[in-house]
């Protein structure tokens, strides 16, 4: 058992075929609910619906979005994204943010975890601090489907071989959720800093919660 990291690169590459042979067999699992009625109303926040061009939904390949930004005073806030992938084949999966935000002008300072309570489970989420000209931000995202939260990256693509291989279906959810930091009056970025993290930790929750409820279920 010791020498098993010898096997490991034949085990993914199999699994990959598996994947690739099942791709025409996958089944398409529609949603449970409509993505729409995700934090549709937010009490003290005004919500705005955004829409990704054509040229961008073709190049990321969703079956389903809902983008949202959420303002008070006339500032915003936060937002939230929630992309769904009915099937995942080869050219049509999930982008991760990792790549997408830099892509996006956005400058990564940190990159880590953060735990954050889902229905009384502690869940771990992706937590990144970008940067873009003046504006600083606070993003969380995450990978959401077939009964799992997860955040990894390398969990994700495993699972993904796995249940395309084992189970014939790959529906899943990338969602995002991203808070400004507000600019400091007082020279004290740092209380800027949790007070972004602690309202993102709050949406994130939220989020979580009603994405698990438009989702098929496992």
């Amino acid at each position: 058992m010791r020498n098993y990291h010898r096997y490991l690169p034949a085990i993914v590459f199999l699994i990959g075929a598996g994947f690739v042979l099942n791709t025409r067999s996958q089944a398409a699992i529609p949603l449970a609910a409509p993505l729409a009625g995700i934090m549709s109303q937010v009490d003290g926040y005004r919500v705005e619906d955004q829409h990704l061009s054509d040229d961008e939904r073709r190049v990321a390949g969703m079956t389903d979005y809902v983008a949202r930004m959420y303002s008070r005073d006339s500032v915003a806030a936060f937002t939230t994204f929630v992309s769904y992938y009915e099937r995942q084949t080869q050219g049509k999966t999930i982008h991760s943010p990792r790549n997408c935000l830099p892509g996006a002008g956005w400058e990564v300072l940190t990159a880590g975890e953060a735990d954050v309570v889902v229905d009384g489970v502690k869940q771990t989420l992706n937590r990144y601090v970008l940067k873009k000209g003046p504006a600083t931000a606070v993003a969380f995202y995450w990978y959401q489907g077939r009964g799992r939260l997860v955040a990894n990256e390398y969990t994700v693509k495993w699972n993904l071989l796995r249940d395309a291989a084992l189970a014939g279906h790959t529906e899943e959810a990338l969602v995002r959720v991203v808070v400004p930091v507000a600019a400091s009056t007082d020279g004290n970025e740092a209380d800027a800093l949790r007070a972004a993290t602690a309202l993102g930790e709050k949406i994130s929750a939220r989020l979580a919660h009603e994405v698990s409820s438009a989702l098929p279920k496992a």
